[in-house]
Parts: C-alpha cells; sequence; structure tokens
C-alpha cells in the first residue's frame, strides 16, 4: 500500500512540473509575443492625405508628409516610427510610407496586385492601413460590401507575401459606415482594428486651431490633424501595437 502511495505521489509531483512548465512556456511566449509588436523590421504605412501628401500650390502646402502636421517627425507615422526605435535600443524600423487615396476613390476597380506590387516586395512584417476619409458615401449595404470586399482584397494581397501583422484604424472624421466596413475587413484577415474614436471630432486636434499652425492658408488642409490630432492618432496604434 506504501508503494502504491508512493508512486502515485511521484506521478502527481512529475505532472505538477510538467503544467508548471508548461504554463511557464506560454508565459514567456507572450512576452516574447509583446516585445516583438514593438520591434518590427519594417513597416509599411498605407493611408491618405493625413499619411503623407506631397507639396500643392493651390493648397499652399509646401512638404510631404502627414497634412497638416508642422513637420515631418510630427505625423503620426514618424512619431510611431520613433517609438519603435526607441522600444529597440534605438534601431528604427525601416519604413515605406504611402498614398493610396486613389483606392480610396477606385476600390471597384483597382487591381492591388499590378498597381501595389512594389508594397508586397517591400515584404513588410507590420502593415497600419489608415483610410476611409476619402471613400465616397456608403449609402446602401451593397456599398459597404463592395467596399470591405475590396479591403479585405487588398490586405489579402499583402498578407500573401510576408504575412505581416495588419492594423486598421477607423476615419479620424468619424463615419459610420465607412468605419463598420473596415472594421469588418480587418476582422476578415486577423487584423488589429484601431478606433479613433472622436480624435477627429475634437476641435483642439485640428490644425486650424493650432497657433503654431502660421502655414496653415487653406481651410481643406486646417481641418486635417495638427501636431496634437496626429500625436493623438499615434497614441492610439501604439496602445494597439502592445497588444
Amino acid at each position: 500500500m506504501e508503494s502504491r502511495r508512493a508512486f502515485f505521489a511521484t506521478v502527481a509531483a512529475v505532472l505538477l512540473a510538467e503544467i508548471n512548465l508548461c504554463e511557464n512556456a506560454r508565459a514567456d511566449d507572450a512576452g516574447q509575443k509583446s516585445n516583438d509588436n514593438a520591434k518590427p523590421r519594417k513597416i509599411l504605412f498605407l493611408g491618405n492625405s493625413i499619411t503623407r501628401h506631397p507639396p500643392v500650390a493651390s493648397l499652399e502646402w509646401p512638404f510631404d508628409h502627414g497634412m497638416a502636421a508642422s513637420a515631418p517627425e510630427k505625423d503620426y507615422a514618424h512619431l510611431l516610427v520613433a517609438r519603435f526605435a526607441a522600444a529597440n535600443d534605438g534601431h528604427a524600423p525601416e519604413a515605406m510610407i504611402e498614398n493610396i487615396a486613389n483606392f480610396e476613390r477606385r476600390f471597384e476597380q483597382i487591381d492591388v496586385a499590378k498597381e501595389y506590387k512594389k508594397f508586397a516586395d517591400f515584404r513588410p512584417d507590420l502593415v497600419i492601413l489608415a483610410i476611409g476619409e476619402n471613400v465616397r458615401p456608403l449609402s446602401s449595404e451593397a456599398d459597404q460590401a463592395k467596399f470591405k470586399k475590396s479591403v479585405i482584397g487588398l490586405l489579402s494581397f499583402l498578407k500573401q507575401a510576408s504575412h505581416p501583422r495588419i492594423l486598421v484604424r477607423s476615419s479620424f472624421w468619424p463615419n459610420k459606415e465607412h468605419d463598420a466596413a473596415l472594421r469588418e475587413a480587418c476582422s476578415a484577415v486577423g487584423g488589429t482594428y484601431v478606433d479613433l474614436g472622436n480624435i477627429g471630432n475634437e476641435p483642439a486636434n485640428r490644425a486650424e486651431n493650432e497657433q503654431k499652425a502660421p502655414y496653415i492658408k487653406h481651410p481643406g488642409v486646417g481641418g486635417h490633424p495638427g501636431d496634437k490630432g496626429m500625436a493623438a492618432i499615434a497614441d492610439a496604434i501604439w496602445k494597439a501595437v502592445q497588444h
């Protein structure tokens, strides 16, 4: 009897040790994953004028970065690159920052494999999609479904090349129909959706209300996020990156 008790006690001890090892391994994996999330090697930013806009004389916009930040390092994309660098001992990830407003305006006609091949060739391990503001009104469920399908097609194309992590943010100027389609498309490809909430509805987040933005002369430019708005966008995305 004593020998049987000893035997079962030994088995129980072994099983408990194995359980503890598994739990520790899972904890280590979770910690490693969290750390890796903040250390991408290549980041692909795809957006519209908020992400990057070249100089346009008619808008009195002389820069080539996120409209309407006061300097390149103040737009949300560059703020995020700086945060990733700080999280990786000063080693900044390689970043491709592109304007795809043409996708927003022609999402049903655009051939992503042909027009966006360079994005796949870049082989990012993190994709941040920031679109929606230039999409036409999606007044019917059919229109919403078409936009959703096109976004899924774009994100699926990018996933095939390098299997990146994908983050999709909602519109700076909230739009129920656009944001719902973006959220569903993001979920369909296993991405992380970043809800900006009412950031764009807060007057202080618009460049036209920043005293340090004397270069803002056109109202269309002024309605874009200023330095404070860009920082708020970067904060929201950064929080999502940590999970």
